[in-house]
């Protein structure tokens, strides 16, 4: 009885630690007025993602900012997480009121931080609760497993219903192994695509695009293959840019074309060091109303990459699709993550022309899973649900990051340029709305706050930026 006392109170310990982050402390109230509607997050947690409200005044501080909006950039698809056979898995343990109300203050465009793009897997992930795709048996044919009609699909169908024009983009982590060549004893791990397979493999897309579609969910975009480059995946399938671009240009991109989906091709996806992987496919030549650009990860090579792929294709797109946090980089301390991952995550991309920004699992439990072996051990999810309760969360920085570029930079938008009088540590990103409002996206990553003047034309305001803390803005013209 000793015992089960001891372990008693180490669950409500550990439990009153998600909840005293799970930024719902305090009783809602009645939205702040003013010409310009704010949100604002300190690593400490002492603003955690707050909204608050500031008027237009004539006040000018030492430091200001102003928009540009002649100068035009890339147009924004969005921004989001990935929900995983496990993200799905651990949303569906939580009673149907919490799972709404999480869901709704991430996803909604009017209630939440409106989330505007996800990321799933073409069958199995290594956070999925097995090995699988969906044509396991040759013979069998294509078929939906009960990771998708029991978890995936369920979620998704309640993140659509609360916003509908959610974007999304399938990444396959292997093709069936009785299409790839084996290397070793374990038949999910590495191995490359046999050629007399290219053609059922993009017919296996195909199926699988419009086994969703049958079930109300569109799929926006796709990338080929996720870290074709890593072969120790606990699923992985190795694919060199040669291989890529015959499998895509040959058999995916035409059969995309003439099922009349609309579903888009991202190439790549995989880390910054092998920059030049998708530069050789469209040297290679690719169809460009499938083939939209490419997409980046950031667990090896610099950021610069991204300037390196635009200069080289400024007509193809580029977007952020995986980086993740973890115990290697303090991934549940805000007070470390948020400036960095705000800096290089999310601003450090969108100034580096990315359309779309995804970070990956939505939600991991409080064991960082479930998770597969041979996939990452030691991960974090932009939230963590505490196991022993399936209630109380804790809020991680790539949670907020992408809140604070969602809740204002809505998809459509467009960034334009912006210049100011700052000092080092300030970094920011403007944009304009289709609706006509301006949206800008700030951190201060310094010792003090700093009072800051926007300019955006005829109008102008002035707040006091807390240090190490991140401000979206949105206002009307």
């Amino acid at each position: 009885m000793k015992y089960m006392a001891n372990v008693s109170i180490l669950s409500l310990t550990i439990a009153s630690l998600f909840a005293c982050n799970d930024g719902s402390e305090n009783p809602p109230t009645e939205d702040p007025k003013g010409d310009v509607s704010m949100y604002v997050t300190t690593g400490n947690r002492s603003q955690d993602f707050k909204k608050q409200a500031v008027d237009f005044s004539d006040e000018q501080s030492a430091m200001s900012i102003t928009l540009k909006p002649v100068e035009r950039f890339q147009t924004m698809d969005g921004f989001g997480a990935a929900v995983t056979g496990s993200s799905a898995f651990n949303l569906l343990k939580m009673t149907a009121e919490d799972r709404k109300k999480f869901l709704t203050e991430t996803f909604s465009p009017t209630e939440g931080m409106g989330y505007s793009y996800i990321r799933v897997a073409i069958g199995c992930s290594d956070f999925s609760l097995s090995e699988y795709t969906c044509w396991d048996d040759e013979e069998a044919g294509f078929g939906l497993t009960t990771e998708e009609t029991d978890y995936v699909i369920p979620v998704l169908k309640e993140i659509i219903a609360i916003n509908p024009t959610i974007k999304i983009l399938a990444s396959p982590w292997t093709c069936p192994i009785w299409m790839k060549e084996r290397v070793d004893d374990n038949p999910w791990t590495g191995g490359h695509l046999k050629k007399e397979y290219y053609g059922d493999y993009a017919d296996y897309f195909i199926k699988w695009i419009q086994a969703f579609k049958a079930q109300g969910i569109n799929i926006t975009s796709v990338t080929p293959q996720n870290e074709p480059l890593n072969d120790g995946n606990s699923a992985s399938l190795h694919m060199d840019w040669e291989e890529m671009g015959e499998f895509v240009n040959l058999h995916l991109a035409p059969k995309i074309k003439a099922s009349g989906l609309g579903t888009k091709v991202y190439l790549y996806d995989h880390n910054y060091d092998v920059a030049d992987y998708p530069l050789n496919i469209y040297k290679s030549g690719i169809d460009n109303d499938v083939v939209a650009g490419a997409a980046f990860h950031d667990y090896g090579g610099q950021i610069d990459a991204l300037n390196y792929v635009h200069e080289q294709a400024p007509d193809k797109e580029l977007i952020f699709t995986e980086t993740s946090i973890g115990t290697w980089n303090n991934g549940q301390d805000l007070s470390v993550r948020l400036m960095a991952d705000m800096e290089y995550v999310a601003l450090g991309t969108v100034n580096r022309w990315c359309k779309a920004v995804i970070v990956w699992n939505l939600m991991l439990d409080s064991d960082k899973g479930p998770n597969r072996p041979g996939g990452c051990q030691t991960c974090y999810g932009a939230v963590d649900i505490f196991r022993g309760n399936f209630k109380d969360i804790k809020r991680n920085s790539h949670y907020y990051i992408i809140g604070h570029l969602a809740s204002v930079v809505k998809p459509g938008a467009t960034r334009i340029g912006s210049e100011g009088n700052t000092e080092s540590g300030i970094i920011y990103s403007a944009f304009e709305n289709t609706d006509g409002t301006y949206a800008l996206v700030l951190m201060n990553n310094t010792s003090g706050n700093k009072k800051i003047t926007v300019n955006s034309g005829s109008k102008k305001f002035t707040y006091e930026v807390p240090s190490r803390g991140v401000v979206s803005y949105r206002w009307a013209k």
